[in-house]
Formats: C-alpha cells, sequence, structure tokens
C-alpha cells in the first residue's frame, strides 16, 4: 500500500484507528511514566552539570592521548573527591572537580601538564560558581511559567475552548516531566543547555498538538447541525486525518537534531551540543505521540462533560437506534466510525486549485 492511498484512507475515514476510543489506556501510561518520573526526582541524586554544582574546571589541549587515568591520578594527589573527565574532540581532556583553592589549581595545572606531555600553557582553568546555574534554572522556570499562563490565554481565545487549552497544557506537562525523568534515571548530566533544550521543545510540542486541535475545531464546527457523528467522533476523525502530517513533521524535526548529535558529539565532541541535542530528540519524541495520543484524547474527555455535546450525543443515538443503525461490537468499541465519507482534496495537486478566469479583450 503506497503512502498516498494509506493518507487517503485516514483522511475520508475507510482507515480509521481507535485513538480517542482507547484513550483510557493512553491516559494510563501517561500517568505511569509520570508518575515514574516523579518518584526518580525523589530517590535518586540528580547528575548536576558543573554551572549547578560549582567547582574548578581544566582543559588540557593538544593531547596524544585521550585515556582519563591520567586525569583521576592527577586529581587524586590533591583532592578526594573523584573528578569528572570528558573528551572534547579529538585532541583534548576537560576535568572537573571540586572547588579548589590556587595553590591546588596550580599543583593540578603543572601535574595535568605532566601526564599528558604538554606545555602548561595548554592547561587552562576556570572557577565556576554555582550561582550562574541556579539564575539560569530560575529564569528557565520563571519563563515556562509566564509561557503556560500566555499559552492557555491565547488557546482559549483562538479556539474558544477551555478544554482544548487544558489538553494542550497537561501534555505540554507530560513532556517537560517524562523528559526530565529519563534524564534523571539514567543519569544524563543535567547542564543549561539541558533546561534551555526543555523550554524548546514545548514550542515544538505545542506546533503539534495545534496542528490536531485545529482539525478537530473544523470537523466539530457544525457539530449541532447534524446527528450522524458525535464529538468524540468527530475528533478521532480529525486526529487520524492529521495523523500523516503529524508524521511528517515529527520525522523533519527528528533528521537536523540526530545530525547535531552525530556530527556536534561524536565528531567534533562539542558537549553543550550534546546536552542541547539529546534533550530535544528526547523531547521532540514525547511530544510527537503526546499530542496524538494524549491532548486531543484529554481535550474530548473533558468536552463530553458538557451538557450540550452531553444532549448531542444523545440525539446521535437516539437517532441511529430510530433509523435501526445496528453497530457491530468492534464499531462500538471505537470513536472514530465514519458514517458519511469524507472527500479528500489535499492530494489533486494543480488540479484542486481554483481556475484563473479569462480577461476580456478590448
Amino acid at each position: 500500500m503506497s503512502m498516498y492511498s494509506f493518507g487517503n484512507g485516514l483522511y475520508t475515514g475507510k482507515r480509521s484507528y481507535n485513538i480517542v476510543g482507547q484513550r483510557k489506556l493512553w491516559f494510563s501510561i501517561a500517568i505511569v511514566a509520570v508518575l515514574l518520573s516523579l518518584a526518580s526526582f525523589a530517590i535518586r541524586e540528580p547528575n548536576l552539570g558543573i554551572e549547578f554544582r560549582g567547582g574548578s574546571q581544566f582543559t588540557v589541549s593538544g593531547t596524544a592521548t585521550l585515556d582519563h587515568q591520567p586525569a583521576y591520578d592527577v586529581v587524586g594527589k590533591v583532592s578526594t573527591s573523584v573528578p569528572r573527565v570528558s573528551d572534547v574532540g579529538q585532541e583534548a581532556i576537560r576535568v572537573q572537580t571540586e572547588s579548589l583553592d590556587d595553590t591546588k589549581t596550580q599543583e593540578v595545572r603543572a601535574g595535568l601538564a605532566e601526564a599528558y606531555d604538554v606545555p602548561e600553557a595548554d592547561v587552562t582553568s576556570t572557577y565556576i560558581g554555582p550561582s550562574w546555574g541556579q539564575d539560569i534554572l530560575a529564569q528557565a522556570i520563571r519563563a515556562m511559567v509566564i509561557f503556560m499562563v500566555l499559552i492557555s490565554v491565547v488557546l482559549i481565545i483562538y479556539f474558544k475552548s477551555w478544554t482544548i487549552a487544558v489538553g494542550a497544557i497537561g501534555a505540554l506537562l507530560h513532556d517537560f516531566v517524562v523528559t526530565l525523568g529519563i534524564y534523571w534515571i539514567l543519569g544524563f548530566e543535567i547542564a543549561p543547555a539541558t533546561i534551555i533544550g526543555l523550554l524548546t521543545i514545548m514550542g515544538y510540542s505545542l506546533y503539534d498538538t495545534v496542528v490536531v486541535f485545529d482539525k478537530v475545531r473544523e470537523n466539530t464546527a457544525e457539530l449541532e447541525h447534524q446527528t450522524q457523528m458525535t464529538y468524540a467522533e468527530e475528533a478521532n476523525l480529525a486526529i487520524n486525518q492529521t495523523l500523516i502530517r503529524s508524521l511528517n513533521t515529527s520525522v523533519t524535526g527528528w533528521l537536523p537534531v540526530i545530525s547535531v548529535l552525530i556530527v556536534g558529539v561524536w565528531w567534533l565532541g562539542a558537549e553543550t551540543l550534546r546536552d542541547l541535542a539529546l534533550v530535544m530528540f528526547v523531547g521532540m519524541v514525547l511530544s510527537a505521540l503526546s499530542s496524538v495520543f494524549l491532548a486531543a484524547p484529554l481535550a474530548v474527555w473533558l468536552a463530553e462533560r458538557d451538557p450540550k455535546i452531553k444532549a448531542h450525543t444523545a440525539r446521535v443515538t437516539a437517532r441511529r437506534e430510530e433509523i435501526g443503525v445496528e453497530r457491530t461490537d468492534n464499531e462500538k468499541e471505537s470513536a472514530g466510525t465514519v458514517v458519511t465519507e469524507r472527500v479528500s482534496g489535499g492530494h489533486k495537486g494543480q488540479r484542486s486549485q481554483p481556475k484563473r478566469k479569462k480577461r476580456n479583450k478590448r
């Protein structure tokens, strides 16, 4: 089956995945993921970067070897704490330790220069205070709160529905907490670039979510004027209609991030790029899933408590019973059963464009 026929089947309703109808399953998975993430915050110590911990940092350039053991041996002579040693590109070593005074700093510089057989001038040292990282964290939390409030207001005004705003914000919070939880559980280093990446994926997640909700609004605009499909069925159809677009958007977003991971981290050894690209990749995968399986089903679940939508669903059910429409067990399970076929016009290319009228010659 070609992608064209697959996408066309989703759009017209001939092929439908019961996403809204299985919302309890998606909610359960999301709740478990969030609870595991929150539990990891309480049980496991975070692997904070030096920007949050504070300490001394040494960079050895022009090394002939990337063996970490000489660095451990040098630092072990002046400090009881275990240093963090990492590669920077193909010819440099980075060593992070606890805060050292000037005397110990000079001893470590000289020891690293001797251990890696480089001039002492090629060993740089920097003291990093924890206050800078804490300021970044405080600003990030403030920015996230402001972002959530503004987005809620904009979504309520644009869609004229508080349920859609709650669905979008719920998906955003899920992506943020679970992405951070994965970092926490796996012991990845949390640096300022990680926080920036978390804020970035929130914008990406919102974009994909709005695409789905816009189609939901389009499908349910004339809901009260028909008694063939319920609100949940129209919303499920909208999710199916945007499924291919969501997949294409996600893959397009993943490709450059994967390129940054491969080129920036494996070839160039840029740790800042690693911190940013890794959190963005994890978050973008989660946001692609949450926009389809969490945001829209959550909004539908809330909307079905509206008296008007309840009454409309009852009218649809009564009409089906009146005309003797017997639904199979599979159809009863599915909130996406389509009664009337939708005609897709998005695959006709130039043929679907309006014809230009010819001007009369004078």
